[in-house]
């Protein structure tokens, strides 16, 4: 960047408009949450309900690495304002969409924007920064996640009980438009000498094949397609394929998209694992329990917004508290005691009924989101020690797609259950309800979450009616049990923590 951004009233403008851009792009993977039941009941088509995550998560995770490779061939100020641009116009057809596969198509253009945003805040930053200010202002970062988290489904429960669930993506619109106009005016690129990069296209498009058909399987497994069919067989063995090619690819690239080497060193793979099951466990959650309050005990969207609020305060505040005495050796034992707390919460979770209060959930997505908070921060600095202080952009990069990676798998792999399981238990009587209220949920599951639908019921019909909702998602708080446990494994096997860059390069053990 020019001398001029590095200090003065223009570097002030630049932090602010590239901060907005992250909190922008970090809270519209949450702010949906809290509203998702009533976009279903208002569009419909209640299978692709985990494709407005997964495929929002998706292609921020595919663009996170493809942008920070275009970071160094193109200019970073340029490629920032596509990125917000593309954001902003896929925000706007997200509001307007009319159903919900243009919602979901919408949301693929908001994640590649976002993938963007997320990769480029940080050179952004650092480049506006003096060495000696670095670390303060890329902290500033690292606060708006928190912040985010917080605001994201409050807000959007907020939208959906008193204006339109549209106007959670309309918002989006004049504040990003302050984003522009702070790095197009204010921004100046700074001359950087060109260097060769090889951008992975091969591998690129081998892992969004093989998360893509990876989460099929789970998605239309059991619905679409039975689970054992010629379908199931054809996208099973397409995900083995991609996998299998891209690995190779990765193995040969001279300038790999992700450099699989790096998982031998054990605090490397183990901590990008920990983080990857724990973002499953909790993305799980905000996607689908707020099915369980507004289905199952019949909650309002604000109520929704108040409980997931929760999880992020609880997420938030462990990762301040822990940030103030983590350090060196202490990661590990931070690691598993969020592992603990991750694990001990989603426990509780199978003795949710619909007779839980709502105290009962706050608390327990209170503790479940301090155990995520407790996992996130320790297993980065474990990661980027492993890594060595040369390849900290690597390590940090790592860490943060396992956790994309982590979020949208778990979304993924839940919308299958779910939708399955909620379909089953209305379709085919597992749950006693009056015929005529069968043949109408027959014709749209997503009569579930209208008001005026349960308000037509006699008592015993609502009843029967939450408890069928309860149990579809007994079997989401289940793959949560298994994803917590896998990540309380990844944290006790983790090696006690080395300050930065000590730890030998070819360590594997």
């Amino acid at each position: 960047m020019a001398a001029d951004s590095r200090s003065g009233p223009r570097r002030r403008y630049i932090v602010l408009a590239a901060l907005l851009a992250l909190f922008l792009a970090a809270m519209d993977a949450l702010v949906v949450s809290a509203a998702m039941p009533t976009i279903v009941a208002d569009l419909g088509s209640l299978h692709l309900y985990s494709w407005v995550y997964s495929a929002y998560l998706l292609a921020r995770a595919v663009a996170l690495p493809v942008f920070g490779k275009l970071a160094d061939l193109v200019s970073t100020r340029r490629l920032f304002l596509f990125s917000t641009a593309l954001f902003l116009f896929s925000s706007l057809a997200a509001g307007a969409a009319p159903s919900m596969i243009l919602l979901v198509v919408a949301r693929v253009f908001q994640g590649i924007g976002a993938g963007g945003i997320f990769a480029l805040v940080y050179i952004i930053l650092s480049d506006i920064s003096e060495p000696s200010e670095r670390g303060k202002t890329l902290s500033l970062a690292s606060s708006v996640w928190g912040i985010a988290s917080i605001i994201g489904p409050t807000l959007g429960g907020f939208i959906a009980t008193y204006l339109s669930w549209r106007w959670i993506f309309y918002i989006n619109l004049p504040l990003g438009g302050l984003c522009l106009a702070g790095i197009g005016v204010f921004l100046r690129e700074r001359v950087r000498p060109r260097r060769e990069v090889n951008l992975d296209i091969p591998g690129v498009v081998c892992l969004t094949g093989f998360i893509l058909t990876f989460l099929l399987v789970f998605i239309a497994g059991g619905r679409e397609y039975a689970w054992v069919s010629p379908e199931m067989g054809l996208l099973a063995s397409l995900s083995l394929f991609f996998f299998v090619l891209f690995v190779t690819i990765e193995l040969r690239a001279k300038d790999p998209v992700l450099d699989l080497r790096f998982f031998l060193r054990r605090n490397f793979g183990l901590g990008n694992s920990a983080t990857f099951f724990s973002s499953f466990s909790i993305f799980a959650l905000f996607a689908y329990a707020p099915l369980f309050i507004q289905g199952a005990l019949a909650k309002t969207p604000m109520e929704v917004g108040f409980a997931m609020l929760s999880l992020s305060l609880g997420w938030s505040c462990g990762s301040l508290i822990l940030g103030r005495f983590v350090a060196g050796a202490g990661s590990k034992a931070a690691a598993v005691a969020g592992g603990v707390m991750l694990f001990a919460s989603s426990i509780m979770l199978l003795f949710f009924t619909p007779k839980t209060t709502m105290t009962t959930c706050f608390l327990v997505f209170l503790l479940t989101g301090f155990g995520m908070g407790f996992v996130t921060l320790p297993t980065l600095l474990l990661v980027q020690a492993s890594a060595g202080g040369e390849n900290l952009g690597v390590a940090t990069s790592f860490h943060q797609f396992a956790r994309t990676l982590g979020g949208t798998v778990g979304v993924g792999i839940c919308g299958g259950v779910v939708t399955g399981g909620l379909a089953e238990k209305l379709g085919r009587g597992a749950v006693a309800l009056p015929e005529a209220v069968v043949e109408k949920l027959r014709e749209s599951t997503e009569h579930v979450f209208r008001p005026e639908f349960q308000a037509l019921l006699a008592p015993e019909g609502r009843a029967a009616l939450y408890e069928a909702v309860s149990r579809a998602m007994t079997g989401v708080f289940w793959i949560v049990v298994v994803s917590s446990a896998l990540c309380l494994a990844s944290a006790l096997l983790l090696r006690p923590g080395r300050q930065e860059g000590t730890e030998p390069q070819d360590q594997t053990r």
